[in-house]
């Protein structure tokens, strides 16, 4: 495990992270900068194990997760807006990577049946088969990326850090009651 060390507990730490963290707080305490920090390693080392396989194949990690939740959806398609918000980004990156999908010939924009005013995002023929050749290498990825963790763990971390999500959420939605309330 390049550059970490583990404490006391035996817990694993990032000693530089330890140090850069210190020198932030001040002699505050660490604990959640460095949790902080643990988790954005750990972002990046998934995202670059997922997107891997992607980039070999020609898309971008965002356009990857937009295929695979186009994968997902009826058969008609799903707005753009409705697609952003399951995919936490705005509409407008989703708009920039639909184009992506639709200009490789994975999605395509298709007339919405109950509103002729919009248009729904739907995966091509290409794009299932694009996410049925990706399926195998990824699920090989992650086992090798979440090796050694028990169910119990990797249920305790999928829910840690949708807590970390859920958390932030709340915070999003009291600042912006606060700022609505000064203006």
């Amino acid at each position: 495990m390049s550059g970490f060390e583990r404490d006391h507990d035996d817990h694993l730490f990032d000693p530089r992270a330890r140090e850069a963290m210190t020198r932030f707080a001040g002699g505050e305490d660490t604990l959640a900068l460095e949790a902080a920090a643990a988790v954005r390693t750990a972002v990046h080392a998934v995202e670059r194990m997922r997107s891997h396989g992607a980039e070999g194949r020609g898309l971008s990690s965002g356009a990857l997760d937009i295929l695979i939740r186009l994968s997902a959806t009826p058969d008609d398609g799903i707005s753009i807006g409705d697609l952003a918000q399951a995919a936490g980004v705005s509409s407008r990156n989703v708009t920039g990577l639909v184009d992506t999908l639709e200009r490789d010939g994975l999605a395509r924009r298709v007339p919405d049946r109950n509103d002729r005013r919009s248009v729904l995002a739907q995966i091509t023929p290409d794009g299932l088969a694009w996410i049925e050749a990706f399926r195998r290498p990824t699920q090989v990825a992650m086992a090798a990326i979440f090796r050694g963790f028990t169910p119990a763990e990797l249920t305790q971390l999928r829910h840690l850090c949708l807590r970390l999500a859920d958390n932030h959420r709340q915070l999003a939605d009291h600042l912006s009651r606060t700022a609505d309330r000064t203006t």
